[in-house]
Parts: structure tokens; sequence; C-alpha cells
């Protein structure tokens, strides 16, 4: 187990300390870290880079945008990835849903630069850790290649 902060950047170039979780597994520290984005309390927060100091790790964030806190839709014991088409006109259109085991399963997905689905072949753009609704979702965009079983 380890210890993880998130610091805002203020606007005086200084950071705060905003959110600290005292004992988290090095994989889901490893998989937020994998995240541009991180949601909590409604608020949108971009990462603009990440340390360790001593025995924390430090993920350093800057608000992106705000909006209402969702709610997750259920308790879920496993970790749910959401993999949406990047396309803020129709609201990120959810392509499809998986569920993990672990963090690292995640970190496995998310880390990927590809993903292939309904016979296309997808390009990730970004990630996000929603605490609010206690998802991932990765964001991704269609490259106009075809993927057959096994090729693309």
């Amino acid at each position: 187990m380890g210890k993880l902060e998130y610091r805002l950047l203020k606007p005086d170039d200084t950071f705060v300390s905003i959110y600290h979780y005292q004992s988290i597994e090095l994989e889901q520290i490893l998989a937020r870290r994998e995240c541009e984005f991180f949601v909590k309390e409604g608020v949108t927060y971009k990462q603009t880079s990440s340390a360790v100091e001593d025995d924390i790790h430090i993920i350093y964030v800057k608000e992106h945008e705000h909006g209402p806190k969702e709610q997750a839709e259920d308790d879920h014991r496993e970790i749910t990835l959401e993999v949406r088409e990047l396309n803020s006109l129709r609201g990120h259109p959810i392509l499809f849903v998986s569920s993990f085991h672990t963090h690292l399963d995640v970190l496995s997905y998310i880390g990927t630069v590809y993903t292939y689905y309904n016979g296309w072949e997808w390009e990730r753009d970004s990630a996000e850790i929603d605490e609010d609704r206690s998802v991932y979702s990765l964001y991704v965009t269609k490259t106009g290649v075809t993927y057959e079983g096994g090729k693309a």
C-alpha cells in the first residue's frame, strides 16, 4: 500500500494539497497516473505532471471544468471501464463497457494506443478516473482502419 496526494495549481503558480489517500494500492496509483483527467465533486481536473516525494506519490492537477456531481449507477465489486468516442457534439457516446478485477488490468487497457471494437481500430486520446461515478473512462477516435479478428 502506498500514499497518494493530488495537488492543485493555484493562480499564483503555487500548489495546494486537495485530496489525500493514505492507504492505496500501487497498481491503482499507477492507473490514476495514466489518466489525464480526474473527476471529483463535480470538478474535472487535468493532470499536469506527477512525482514521488519520499513515500508519497503526487499527481499535480489544474482545474479543467466544473459540472454537477454525478452519482455512481450502482455499487460494483469489479472495476468499470467505459470506452467512449471522443465526440463532444454527441456527448462522448459509450462504445462499450468492460469490467476488470484489478486496477492493473485497467492500466493495461488504458495504457494502450489502439483499441479494437465493432470492426474498427480506435486510437486513444485520453483517460479519466471519475470518482463521482466510480468508473474509468477511455476516450478514443476512429482511425478509419478496419479490423477483423486478429489483424487490423
